[in-house]
């Protein structure tokens, strides 16, 4: 690969950083290696890696707590979560924290490869809006993970800032559930259509005027969702 992407393994088990941090080299990845949510943290902003896997038990906390606080400060590439937990409830909390992906322990190797293959890729093609975006009657700023409304800033997830990104970057495209699912979540199978139902319903509240007859992030019936051009 021309560019040798960087991942950042946050792992606390001596053994399996250093198992993964070969297998990537391997690969051709350059790979920085923590053990705590404290020089995870410090990594991802002194490093800017291209993607980070983080174990969801660390020593000195959540690797939730983590991805959590990445996103906060405005951490935008893919985050994979590595657990031996794997619960539906674990998985939508690692989701709705802002996680991209969750692989549960024991993984193929194989398979969780092809996974950061498949993020890197779309994190290329991905279009990321520079600048402040007007959607409906919001104003997005997806370099700060801030949406405002009326001057006033509006509490949003990582994932509901992951979602509007993908409509802006795919604006008058009809986007199935499906595909919402593939591009925002990375992984179709570790969650429901439904999902994208529940926070195509939060993202209205916060960008029409009136989410019950919305005239910007519009239902095509049968189909799925499309963000219109404004007025």
């Amino acid at each position: 690969m021309s560019h040798k992407a960087t991942i950042l393994v946050v792992e606390d088990d001596p053994a399996m950083r250093s198992g993964l941090a070969d297998n990537f080299e391997i690969e051709g990845y350059q790979v920085i290696a923590a053990g705590t949510v404290r020089e995870g943290r410090e990594a991802a902003v002194r490093r800017h890696p291209d993607l980070v896997l983080i174990d969801v038990m660390l020593p000195d906390g959540s690797g939730f707590d983590l991805c959590r606080v990445l996103r906060a400060q405005g951490f935008a590439r893919p985050i994979l979560m590595l657990t031996a937990r794997g619960e539906e409830l674990d998985r939508v909390l690692g989701l709705e924290t802002g996680a991209d992906d969750y692989i549960v322990k024991p993984f193929s190797l194989r398979e969780l490869l092809a996974r950061i293959r498949a993020h890197l890729r779309r994190e290329r093609v991905a279009a990321v809006p520079a600048g402040t975006v007007r959607v409906g009657v919001a104003e997005a700023d997806f370099a700060r993970h801030r949406l405002s409304r009326d001057g006033r800033e509006l509490e949003v997830s990582a994932k509901e800032m992951d979602l509007l990104r993908y409509f802006v970057a795919h604006r008058g495209e009809v986007l199935s559930r499906d595909t919402l699912l593939a591009g925002v979540w990375g992984h179709p199978d570790d969650v429901v259509t439904r999902t994208v139902d529940n926070f195509v319903v939060r993202l209205r509240k916060k960008i029409e005027a009136d989410a019950g007859r919305p005239r910007c992030l519009l239902t095509v019936h049968g189909v799925g969702y499309k963000l219109v051009e404004q007025d």
